[in-house]
C-alpha cells in the first residue's frame, strides 16, 4: 500500500526549507529544525536527575498555592516520576521516561511506601488501570499486569499485548500517555517523529483508541503534534488533550495548546497551524480549515498532564476545572512553564481563563528551575497529587475547610 503523506505542497516546501536542510547528516532529535543562524545557541534540553533526591532537598518549602490551600511532600525516592494512575485499592502507579521504571505507592496507617514493580523498559510513561489490571505502555511494548493490586509483593509476569496494538516505535516523541475512556476503550497518543517534518498522517500526530485487547483501532484526532496528557470531561465525556508546539521557531511562538475533541477524526492543524499561527516551515494553509484550540497555554511551557477536578474538597470555583501540569521550557531564553495551571470552563464548555495554581518551581531572578511538575491526579478524598519528575517526588495539595 502506498504510504499516505502530507500534501505535495508541504513536501515541496519542506524539501526547500533551510530549517530542514540540516537533516543530512543526522543530528540529535532535539536539534532537528534548528536554523543555521542559531547553530551556536546554548539552548538544549535540561538533563534529568536519575538518582534519588533526599526528602530534605525536595523544594516543597519554595512552592506556593492559593490562599486556603496547603501543599506537602506525599511520596519521594522515585527518580523520573511522571504519569500517575490509581488502582481500585488506592495504590498509585507511577510511570517514568529516562529511568525506565514503573513504581507503586501504597499507603497504610497514614504512611506511604514505594516500590519498583517493573524496570528496564523503554520510557514506560503510559499507565492505565481497568478491572484490576495495570496496562503499561512503553515506546516499544504494551504490557498488562493482571490482578496487580492483589499481588504487589509478588508482581505477576505481564501479558504481552504489543503485537495486538501494533504501535509505531519511533523514539522521538514516542512516549505515551494512556487512559480508559467512558466508552471502555483505551486511548493513546502517537507523537510526530520529528520537530517539524513530512510524516504519515495516518500513523503519527494522532490520538487513537482501541478495545482493551488492542483490536478496533480508531483515530480520535489528527494534527495533534505531541500530546502526552488528556482527560475526559466529567459531564460531556468529551476528550480534552494538551499539545506541545514545535521548537526553534522563536522564544514566543508557537504556544502550547489545549484541544477539545468533539468528533472522532477531526483535524487540529499540525504541522500547518496552531490556532491562527501558520507555520512558515510547513506551507500555507488556511487555519480556519482546522479545529481551533480551546485555549493557548504559553510558548514552550511543555504542558503535559491534565485532569478535571470532580471532588468537593476544593472550593466550588475549582469543580469541573482542568488542572494542567507544565514541565517547563528548554527552547526559550527565559524559562516558561514550571507550574500547574487551572483552566476554568463555562457551562457550554468554553475555556474562560487559564491561571497559575501551583508555582515556585521557577526561580525567575536567576532563570533556573527547582523542579518539573509533569502530571496531576485528583483522588477520591478531594486532594490533588502532583508528580515532580526532576525530584522524583509527589506532592499532595489539600484545602482547609
Amino acid at each position: 500500500m502506498k504510504r499516505a503523506t502530507l500534501a505535495l505542497g508541504l513536501a515541496a516546501t519542506l524539501a526547500a526549507s533551510p530549517v530542514l536542510a540540516q537533516q543530512t547528516p543526522p543530528v540529535p532529535g532535539w536539534q532537528q529544525g534548528r536554523p543555521d543562524s542559531m547553530a551556536a545557541s546554548p539552548l538544549a534540553p535540561h538533563a534529568p536527575r536519575l538518582t534519588v533526591t533526599p526528602p530534605d532537598q525536595v523544594p516543597v518549602a519554595a512552592l506556593r498555592v492559593p490562599q486556603g490551600f496547603q501543599i506537602e511532600l506525599w511520596a519521594h525516592g522515585m527518580p523520573g516520576a511522571r504519569a500517575m494512575t490509581e488502582g481500585e485499592d488506592g495504590t498509585v502507579f507511577v510511570g517514568t521516561r529516562a529511568i525506565g521504571r514503573v513504581y507503586a505507592v501504597t499507603e497504610a496507617g497514614g504512611q506511604r511506601s514505594t516500590r519498583t514493580i517493573a524496570e528496564r523498559l523503554t520510557e514506560p510513561n503510559g499507565l492505565a488501570v481497568r478491572d484490576g489490571n495495570l496496562y503499561v505502555i512503553a515506546i516499544n511494548r504494551v504490557l498488562r499486569y493482571d490482578g496487580i493490586g492483589r499481588r504487589m509483593g509478588d508482581v505477576p509476569q505481564p501479558t504481552d499485548l504489543t503485537s495486538a496494538f501494533n504501535l509505531p516505535t519511533d523514539a522521538h516523541h514516542g512516549w505515551k500517555f494512556a487512559a480508559f475512556g467512558p466508552d471502555g476503550r483505551l486511548y493513546l497518543n502517537i507523537g510526530v517523529p520529528c520537530n517539524i517534518c513530512e510524516f504519515n498522517r495516518d500513523t503519527h500526530a494522532l490520538i487513537v483508541s482501541f478495545n482493551p485487547d488492542g483490536s478496533d483501532r480508531r483515530i480520535e484526532a489528527r494534527g495533534i503534534r505531541n500530546s502526552v496528557g488528556f482527560d475526559f470531561h466529567p459531564t460531556t465525556r468529551e476528550l480534552w488533550v494538551t499539545n506541545n508546539g514545535r521548537d526553534w521557531a522563536g522564544n514566543d511562538i508557537p504556544e502550547d495548546s489545549l484541544h477539545r475533541i468533539r468528533r472522532s477524526g477531526e483535524d487540529h492543524g499540525f504541522p500547518f497551524c496552531v490556532g491562527s499561527w501558520n507555520d512558515p516551515a510547513a506551507g500555507r494553509r488556511n487555519c480556519s480549515e482546522f479545529t481551533a484550540p480551546a485555549a493557548l497555554l504559553g510558548p514552550h511551557t511543555a504542558s503535559l498532564g491534565i485532569r478535571f477536578y470532580t471532588g468537593t474538597q476544593f472550593p466550588a470555583a475549582y469543580r469541573g476545572a482542568a488542572f494542567i501540569a507544565q514541565r517547563g521550557s528548554w527552547n526559550r531564553e527565559q524559562l516558561s512553564g514550571y507550574q500547574v495551571v487551572v483552566a476554568r470552563l463555562d457551562a457550554q464548555g468554553n475555556v474562560t481563563g487559564v491561571e497559575p495554581f501551583l508555582t515556585g518551581f521557577r526561580d525567575e531572578a536567576n532563570n533556573r528551575f527547582l523542579g518539573r511538575p509533569v502530571y496531576v491526579l485528583p483522588r477520591a478524598d478531594g486532594s490533588l497529587l502532583v508528580a515532580d519528575e526532576q525530584n522524583g517526588a509527589i506532592y499532595r495539595i489539600t484545602h482547609r475547610q
